[in-house]
């Protein structure tokens, strides 16, 4: 077995014939068979070379010079660290920065949901502080996330969320503004001269005719730097990404009616062309692999990561008013009684009454905005399990995604309709959603089809967290957990999740061997209202 480097960014793969190393070969990513020379072909990655050297294969010394360039810039990124991140990447983020710098700031980061793209991309943004100002477009619904992000891994990265009305000169180095609303303020944001241009699910403008597509061709035009992500296998529907890899390589691919009918399955009929197919996907993938994608999935980096990871992502209120309403009056009644120590039994069953309205009004607020996240999550054809405390809450995500979800709740009272809940979801490939009570459905069933989980309402403590999380995490899960905790913005959501979890690091007290019984967190409330 030997290896040999065809070209600059292609692996030629050559081997006597071993059914077990051939089927080895076939799942690398991008991979290309080459009848006439009878071998294998790869783009070089560095996730590829290990793969093949784990296989027993050699490197000839061209590719081991490769290697251990790769190995040393990446290594430099490890070890030396980027100056002023404020939090240590894995091995295979750093090697997305070095991707990134290596192709000049124009690359299609492609990784698998949950591997962190939106830190590889303001990992870079902090290695390259010279690169300002930054645009950053986004669905609405993860604006508020990448702000937060910023601020948890850069050094002073002076942020600022553009919203809709009438556009004012933005005065942010790195300005976050979504999809919907960007028609509106091109031209302000031209006015800036951006040097850096990421686009955050790029399938959004996947549609020539929609205003935020013609907004951000607009908006690309003459800037050097571009980064697209896109967590969404391009097998589903490789047309959408076809304007995004047409901006970053406009030579790649001669146009979208060829690209369409040659990789969307384009066919004809009576009402026009149909390119939302997907027809050769091989090809496509080895073409963007060896030019400008970087694309992993969790079973590639799977020893790098930890078991679980957690993330929280803020959502905006759309009741916000009514809310801050419901908040003072519950502030008033906090300071009447200066706390909890000096209140009664019946003004503590009253302050319980009065934070689970507040609960339920975070909850009801925040709801359209993490539907749309679940929509984009359900993009990646993967999984979802979604735990709940109220009942009208199931309802409502029933109503909307009932065709493709199974609900267990109270509702669910016997022990043959629990099982037929999970076996459809475990089993079901149309069943992507489980949607459960935190009560009903935290313990003693196994939910090992999903590999991330959300957790839509905070329960009053962090071992119902626990049961929840570990419905996914169970013996048989070959994946990291995600767990995905969506919480309204500036509200006693946030302050029940910090409580929960002091140092950022959700389930830190389960862990650590201590309890936060209702009535500590109830104590714990009433002092941060009382302040």
């Amino acid at each position: 077995m030997s290896r040999t480097l065809e070209g600059e960014n292609v692996i030629k793969i050559s081997f006597e014939y071993d059914l077990d190393i051939l089927h080895k070969v076939k799942s690398i990513h991008g991979r290309k068979y080459h009848k006439k020379y009878n071998c294998w072909s790869a783009p070089v990655r560095q996730e590829t070379i290990n793969l093949l050297l784990s296989w027993g294969f050699k490197l000839d010394s061209k590719l081991e010079q490769y290697k251990q360039k790769i190995e040393d810039r990446s290594n430099k990124i490890i070890l030396d660290g980027i100056p002023g991140l404020k939090r240590k990447l894995y091995p295979f983020q750093a090697r997305a920065v070095s991707f990134i710098e290596d192709h000049k700031g124009r690359a299609l980061i492609a990784d698998e949901m949950g591997l962190g793209k939106t830190v590889e991309v303001l990992a870079w943004l902090q290695l390259r502080k010279d690169l300002r100002p930054v645009i950053i477009v986004v669905p609405a619904s993860v604006k508020l996330n990448w702000k937060k992000e910023a601020k948890n891994w850069m050094t002073n990265p002076n942020v600022e969320v553009l919203t809709g009305g009438i556009p004012w000169e933005p005065s942010g180095k790195i300005i976050v503004i979504n999809y919907d609303i960007l028609h509106s303020w091109v031209k302000v944001l031209k006015r800036l001269q951006p040097k850096v241009l990421i686009t955050d699910e790029c399938h959004y403008f996947k549609t020539n005719r929609a205003k935020r597509t013609k907004a951000i061709k607009r908006l690309s035009k003459g800037m050097d730097c571009i980064i697209g992500l896109s967590g969404t296998p391009i097998e589903n529907r490789p047309i959408e990404i076809f304007n995004i890899v047409k901006i970053l390589a406009p030579d790649l691919f001669p146009n979208w009616f060829l690209f369409g009918k040659r990789y969307g399955n384009g066919k004809h009929s009576r009402f026009g062309w149909n390119m939302d197919g997907a027809s050769n996907t091989e090809e496509l993938h080895y073409k963007l692999t060896k030019s400008i994608m970087l694309r992993r999935l969790k079973k590639d980096v799977l020893k790098e990561l930890p078991k679980k990871q957690y993330s929280f992502v803020p959502m905006e209120l759309n009741n916000r008013k009514k809310y801050e309403f419901a908040e003072n009056d519950f502030i008033e009644f906090v300071k009447q009684y200066k706390g909890v120590t000096a209140a009664k039994r019946v003004e503590k069953a009253k302050a319980l009454v009065m934070i689970e309205a507040l609960k339920q009004l975070a909850v009801n607020g925040k709801l359209p905005q993490a539907i749309h996240w679940i929509e984009d999550f359900l993009e990646t054809d993967e999984k979802l399990v979604i735990f709940t405390t109220h009942r009208s809450t199931i309802k409502s995500l029933m109503e909307l995604f009932g065709d493709i979800a199974v609900k267990l709740d109270g509702s669910t009272n016997s022990d043959r309709l629990r099982q037929e809940a999970v076996d459809k979801f475990q089993n079901d490939p149309k069943i992507r959603l489980f949607i459960g009570n935190m009560k009903a459905a935290g313990k003693a069933i196994t939910l090992t089809a999903a590999s991330n989980v959300v957790i839509l309402e905070l329960p009053w403590t962090p071992g119902a967290l626990r049961q929840c999380e570990d419905r996914c995490h169970r013996i048989g899960q070959k994946k990291c957990v995600n767990i995905h905790y969506l919480l309204a913005a500036d509200s006693i959501e946030e302050h029940i999740a910090n409580i929960l979890d002091k140092k950022s690091k959700v389930l830190d007290a389960v862990l650590d061997g201590k309890q936060t019984d209702k009535e500590s967190l109830l104590t714990k409330l009433m002092k941060i209202y009382e302040k």
